[in-house]
């Protein structure tokens, strides 16, 4: 599925600045409206995933079906409007699928293995990933930056995915819910229910991703130091290069020695590399800034979520999941839009310069709040 998904993101920015005329504050908006779109939706898919593991596999083929379909609408497209509906649908469906494919992960893995497992689960996300941006770039060359082609040659990839979740896929054995909890859903005493350290970590999500905006600012400061068109999708790569190599590492160092302070590194590679972003100007410091950029998000993607799922009781985590999917995305939205109008009024810098400000404002809140947050060890 990701090596179609990055096919299209990979090019995606391109083809709406230079190809549709829209503004960055258009880009920021369709990216922000988008990750809304799937936040929303995956609370109701977390709270129908804790109600039996079957429903979790058939939730996240439907969430993986429905992103499939959208993409024709991106090759057809002839207004930004276009691309805000294909996108939209897209993160529909990924709102559908996360929360319960991430709770299918935590009910077939032991906790004391957790870390590992989602580092895993994303290590091999990135391999989809690295490969996508490859192929569109191979496609630009031989099409002379034919984008469209770049968007129809993406539907293949994502319907054998597809196909084999509905056949290759099986749920593991999950116990069902009393009938009081499945007539709950979504009230204040079931999150009140969460604990302490569950909604810390929901302050520092949203803190952080208040500066963390949209993947596709990366590409057009990429574009803006000199990197040329047909290189632009490999910025992608370098990117999820830098994912793999770490997600694994990471996840299987947290189970060994502290969550904490393996997310703390992660958080400040992220401000480390958004500062460096902001003064950067020529491509060799951009293609380095991109791969630590990369070890940020492997570090903290499976950590983060190893933590959360170690805060709250198994029949609770596709509702923690999705609620803290659901802050996050609002967070993202509003970050996308500042960046976008922090570019366009003020310049490049200052749109990364608010992103490293906002990973240290979460890195300090995480120390001061969550320095009690327990080792693996004392669990």
């Amino acid at each position: 599925m990701d090596i179609g998904s990055k096919m299209i993101q990979s090019v995606l920015p391109l083809f709406l600045v230079s190809m549709l005329g829209a503004s960055l504050v258009t880009v920021g908006a369709i990216e922000g409206i988008a990750e809304v779109t799937a936040a929303g939706l995956k609370v109701g898919s977390g709270l129908i995933s804790d109600r039996g593991g079957q429903h979790r596999k058939w939730s996240a083929v439907l969430g993986y079906g429905f992103s499939a379909l959208m993409i024709p609408l991106y090759p057809i497209a002839t207004s930004p409007g276009w691309i805000l509906a294909a996108r939209m649908g897209d993160r529909m469906g990924k709102g559908i699928r996360v929360a319960p494919r991430n709770a299918l992960v935590a009910d077939a893995t032991p906790e004391h293995q957790r870390g590992a497992a989602y580092g895993l689960r994303y290590t091999l996300d990135t391999i989809g990933a690295l490969l996508g941006p490859i192929v569109a770039t191979i496609l630009l060359a031989v099409s002379r930056q034919n984008t469209r082609l770049v968007f129809w040659a993406a539907m293949i990839p994502a319907f054998l995915a597809v196909g084999l979740l509905i056949w290759g896929i099986q749920a593991p054995p999950f116990a069902q819910p009393s009938s009081k909890s499945k007539a709950s859903g979504l009230r204040w005493q079931s999150l009140q229910q969460l604990g302490v350290n569950y909604w810390h970590l929901v302050v520092v999500v949203c803190l952080f991703n208040l500066g963390n905006s949209s993947d596709a600012f990366l590409l057009l400061k990429a574009k803006d130091v000199g990197i040329s068109f047909t290189a632009v999708p490999l910025v992608l790569t370098a990117i999820h290069a830098g994912s793999a190599v770490s997600a694994y590492p990471a996840g299987w160092l947290s189970d060994r020695l502290s969550r904490r302070n393996v997310f703390l590194v992660g958080l400040g590679l992220f401000a480390l590399t958004y500062g460096g972003l902001a003064i950067a100007r020529q491509p060799w410091q951009v293609w380095l800034l991109l791969g630590l950029y990369g070890l940020y998000q492997g570090i903290t993607q499976g950590v983060l979520l190893a933590m959360v799922a170690a805060t709250i009781t198994p029949m609770s985590r596709g509702t923690a999941f999705s609620f803290l999917s659901l802050v996050a995305g609002f967070s993202l939205l509003l970050a996308s839009l500042l960046a976008g109008w922090l570019w366009q009024q003020i310049g490049s810098w200052a749109a990364f310069g608010l992103g490293s400000a906002s990973a240290i404002a979460a890195i300090l809140y995480f120390i001061v709040f969550l320095h009690h947050y327990p080792s693996v060890a004392e669990r």
